[in-house]
């Protein structure tokens, strides 16, 4: 039996490929950031492995890539290489979703923190010298709502659980958390604003579609509570980033926790970056270092790899037509 050969889209010497060592020998491997050298091997190719693909470079292979019986994606949001004719075929796609969970949701808990042990007061006040004591929140018994109840949105809600908050959540398949014994309220999406006015906290871990763009908006801010905080660690545009700036400004809620926006990098005359109630990462929570986040990513690819030369089915299967 011949060797699948599996057309890789980035650098040939980026350090993330030593996790194809374990199976170097079992296949054929074509790797480069080069679209034309991708297009001339796109025919014999039985696996894509995009690893950084830029806009439409996948959808320039497809045409080209009559073989091809797998693709996977390095990364856990697929959005934009997403196209008609890949979602309509029987192609079967994967991608990381999960794998970045754990960091994510570490993140969303120190958003957490950050506003209810007043983070901001503290580290001004070290800077001054100033010894003025003050009142501070926890986080038992507080209610926070998980926006887009996947595997990102799940690790969130286990970390909140170990603090005693209670779990509020929403998905669109509403029927999936009724036996999740982490969650202790479920909400369909037609019930959104309901969650959204009893939270204290509101985790936006939602993946991007149609349905879910500016899922956020000024309807749904106006619908919390003062004290309430965002937390975005899903996609940017999930939250209509206009008006975040608005609610935020105009104290319908509290402040805000970001590791995403709607275009990056975040401009630098953005009112986000001067505002006092907001903490922004520039994308770069779920880059851990040991274990580093590419490694784990690339472990996913083999681990499937593993599964599809053995003809097994494989795993964390994207559903094209969702877009997720």
């Amino acid at each position: 039996m011949s060797k699948p050969i599996v057309l890789v889209e980035c650098d040939p010497g980026e350090y993330y490929l030593r996790n194809l060592a374990p199976i170097r020998d079992e296949a054929d491997f074509r790797i480069s950031a080069d679209l034309e050298f991708l297009k001339e091997n796109a025919p014999e190719a039985d696996i894509i492995l995009a690893i950084g693909m830029k806009p439409n470079s996948l959808r320039e292979l497809w045409p080209l890539a009559r073989k091809v019986r797998w693709i996977h994606s390095l990364s856990a949001g697929v959005e934009k290489m997403l196209f008609p004719e890949l979602a309509e075929s029987p192609v079967p796609m994967t991608n990381a979703k999960g794998v970045f969970k754990r960091s994510l949701a570490e993140f969303a808990v120190l958003g957490m923190l950050y506003f209810s042990k007043r983070v901001p007061l503290l580290l001004a006040q070290q800077r001054e010298c100033r010894w003025e004591q003050f009142y501070v929140d926890w986080l038992p018994e507080r209610k926070v709502s998980i926006v887009g109840y996947g595997e990102i949105g799940r690790e969130c809600a286990i970390l909140a659980k170990a603090l005693d908050m209670k779990i509020l959540a929403t998905r669109r398949r509403v029927e999936l958390l009724a036996s999740d014994p982490i969650v202790d309220k479920a909400f369909a999406i037609s019930e959104l604003h309901q969650m959204l006015g009893e939270s204290d906290f509101v985790i936006a871990a939602a993946t991007l579609t149609p349905e879910t763009h500016h899922m956020l908006s000024d309807a749904e801010f106006q619908a919390m509570k003062p004290s309430t905080v965002v937390i975005n660690i899903g996609r940017g545009p999930v939250i209509d980033e206009a008006a975040l700036i608005r609610a935020l400004q105009q104290q319908w809620i509290a402040g805000a926790a970001l590791d995403v926006f709607e275009d990056e990098p975040l401009a630098s005359d953005s009112p986000l970056w001067r505002m006092s109630n907001v903490l922004i990462s520039p994308h770069c929570t779920d880059r851990t270092i040991a274990p580093d986040w590419l490694d784990l990513s690339m472990q996913r690819f083999v681990d499937n790899f593993r599964r599809f030369v053995a003809g097994q089915p494989l795993e964390y299967l994207v559903d094209k037509k969702a877009g997720y």
